[in-house]
């Protein structure tokens, strides 16, 4: 099932390009701010995908997937989180050739964020991995789990932006994209188990 503004990766990929080399930046990268943020993202994303590893045991279970699967990432090039997970998330992907990753836009209609709320809000990133039926495996984001709990904890205490941007920083440089692997581990496992139990 075709989504309406899936893009590829490698559209993806340009879009950080294209909006820094136009004279005229779009909305919201009009605003110096948000300029500022994809260009970080996009240093902070290119440096993941290449240092960052996967491990042994996930890449065995990433590689032992035999239905054909599509990965639906829902981000937008100004997500500070995105920069730091999604690289991972393809990372994983591309270690299975049944696995197709598709890029969803969280704010060009259709709004399938809608659907896939967390706690309410259009957090992102979002991944929605489907089966050829269409239907929902498993759904995961925006943040790693104590990652989020931290995001959750700076909003109780009304910390501003600039706290909360360092502090998730901080937090996603000394992880290394390990606590989200983990967290695929455990997701895999436990699809492998339910599987192999309704046979």
């Amino acid at each position: 099932m075709k989504e309406k503004n899936e893009s590829s990766w490698e559209i993806y990929l340009k879009t950080f390009d294209d909006i820094i080399n136009n004279p005229t930046p779009p909305v919201p990268y009009d605003n110096p701010l948000y300029y500022d943020y994809l260009k970080l993202n996009r240093s902070r994303q290119n440096r993941w995908l290449k240092t960052g590893v996967i491990t042994e045991k996930l890449s065995d279970l990433v590689k032992a997937i035999s239905d054909n699967m599509t990965w639906y990432i829902i981000t937008e090039p100004w997500c500070g989180d995105a920069a730091h997970s999604v690289p991972f998330l393809y990372k994983i992907a591309a270690l299975n050739s049944r696995i197709s990753v598709k890029i969803i836009w969280r704010d060009t209609p259709p709004f399938m964020i809608e659907s896939y709320l967390t706690n309410g809000g259009k957090a992102v990133p979002k991944l929605v991995a489907r089966n050829e039926k269409g239907e929902d495996v498993f759904t995961w984001g925006p943040r790693p789990a104590p990652c989020q709990e931290i995001f959750l904890k700076l909003k109780e205490k009304e910390a501003d932006f600039e706290e909360q941007k360092i502090t998730l920083q901080n937090w996603y440089n000394q992880d290394k994209g390990q606590t989200l692997q983990s967290e695929f581990e455990v997701i895999l496992e436990e699809i492998f188990t339910t599987s192999q139990n309704s046979n």
